[in-house]
């Protein structure tokens, strides 16, 4: 028989903790929403325990202050736990709150005297909670259907668990990626951009992807890359880490890193379950 599944949902607020609870009450998870810390002992037996479908696959969302109990209580049942931690830009976090007319929870305890100051002790007081993450999502950049089509990705309820791996594409002059695990800086090698007749098209074009992968400073990269990368995920499995999340970076994200990220998704789409995200790309159509 299966284990029974938790996610523990936990994040800035504001990063999309209740958009995420919604998606996961709509693929058939029982959702609860901050429940009392000192009951969390008489859940966890609930759940163990009842012969209710219901609690097969639950998802429990919490705040930074009782996060680490949860962790506590919910690592030491039998049961399939995983986190998914949820998190954004200080700069958007404060314009969500603006354009929504929504109090902080930091603010509402009188934990502080601003919306900055509680956005940055929030975020402090998650700084070393993360490594507990079975996923990272940044929602920076992500409308509700893109992360509606992440958390059905990683949390599908007949998905096995095993290692998973995300490829993602960005631009520096956008921003980097908050949850990568680890990023990469591809702005050295030659650059499709200054080809008139190549930069319209992207990484994802046969011309450009065979200029970037051709060129022998990729080919010396590549396979010092993936030698370094194939090290790391085996550490990864080993120590028990569920997902990993691998950002391949160039100036804009449309020519370089794509091919990379497109290249790694290849090369590693047979060896362990991989995702692709090409974040800051801009599709030919768009261009004229």
């Amino acid at each position: 028989m299966e284990k029974k599944r938790v996610i523990l949902i936990s994040g800035m607020s504001g990063a999309g903790k209740s958009s995420a609870m919604s998606v996961l009450e709509d693929m058939g998870y029982h959702c609860i929403d901050q429940f009392p810390v000192q009951l969390l002992d008489l859940l966890t037996d609930l759940i163990q325990n009842s012969t209710d479908l219901r609690y097969n696959f639950t998802a429990l969302a919490t705040s930074a202050k009782d996060f680490m109990d949860f962790i506590r209580v919910f690592k030491g049942t039998d049961l399939d736990v995983r986190v998914l931690f949820l998190d954004a830009s200080n700069d958007i976090l404060l314009h969500r709150y603006k354009s929504t007319r929504r109090t902080h929870p930091l603010l509402i305890s009188n934990i502080s005297s601003s919306l900055e100051e509680a956005i940055q002790m929030e975020r402090e007081m998650f700084i070393n909670y993360k490594d507990h993450a079975f996923v990272t999502i940044d929602t920076t950049f992500l409308n509700f259907k893109e992360l509606k089509s992440k958390i059905e990705k990683y949390f599908a309820k007949s998905e096995i668990p095993i290692f998973t791996v995300s490829f993602i594409s960005f631009g520096y002059k956008h921003g980097v990626p908050l949850d990568a695990d680890l990023m990469f800086d591809v702005r050295f090698l030659p650059n499709p951009y200054w080809d008139v007749n190549l930069r319209p098209y992207s990484g994802d074009d046969k011309p450009v992807y065979d200029f970037v992968m051709e060129k022998p400073q990729t080919q010396e990269y590549i396979k010092r890359l993936t030698d370094f990368l194939d090290y790391s995920f085996k550490q990864y499995v080993d120590e028990g880490k569920n997902h990993f999340t691998v950002a391949i970076g160039c100036t804009g994200g449309q020519h370089r890193s794509v091919s990379i990220t497109n290249y790694l998704y290849d090369f590693y789409k047979d060896k362990y379950n991989s995702f692709k995200d090409h974040r800051d790309k801009v599709g030919l159509e768009d261009v004229k």
